[in-house]
């Protein structure tokens, strides 16, 4: 159970950084008849790209932090925490799972690290959760809404998914390690 749990925490922390870092967050949806697409535009935390016809990629970071609106800002320190919590219950499910020892003497003796890593991945896969929903919520409730200029329709990009299945990894290596 704790070798799972660090499997699943790892993968959730690679998850984590991975959504945390790809600007596909926001993807361009395409609501009218046009079936001929040119640019596909994907919005993230940290910049902004253009996909022409899937040949030429052009990104470009955000020019100024102060310019950001405060959900984006709100999100990127949410995703960089839950990054440097998630690195640092990986190591403690490491150090955790290297020093306890069940003996015949002692069966319910189980690493302090364990129970700190466990709470951890919990904390992390909230993190990770509060950003990534939030977003995916706007762009259905922006998508839907008919006051919403059809250029500015986005559809939920691939970092979201990431997102989503390392909140799940990170939650079930976190009840894993609590519950010893």
């Amino acid at each position: 159970l704790q070798i799972t749990g660090l499997i699943f925490g790892g993968v959730g922390m690679v998850g984590t950084l991975a959504a945390t870092v790809m600007p596909q967050w926001r993807v361009s949806a395409y609501v009218d008849g046009n079936i001929v697409v040119f640019e596909t535009i994907w919005e993230g935390l940290w910049m902004d790209c253009i996909s022409q016809l899937g040949l030429r990629l052009q990104c470009k970071f955000y020019d100024s932090v102060l310019a950001l609106p405060p959900p984006l800002e709100a999100f990127r320190a949410l995703m960089c925490i839950a990054v440097v919590l998630s690195v640092f219950a990986f190591l403690m499910a490491i150090v955790g799972v290297k020093y306890t020892h069940r003996t015949k003497e002692d069966p319910q003796r189980v690493s302090i690290f364990i129970l700190v890593a466990g709470v951890a991945f919990l904390l992390t896969g909230t993190l990770v959760l509060i950003p990534v929903s939030w977003t995916g919520g706007s762009i259905i409730r922006d998508f839907y809404d008919p006051q919403v200029p059809v250029p500015l329709k986005r559809e939920l990009g691939a970092a979201l998914f990431v997102g989503w299945l390392s909140t799940a990894l990170l939650v079930a290596a976190g009840a894993m390690y609590c519950h010893f």
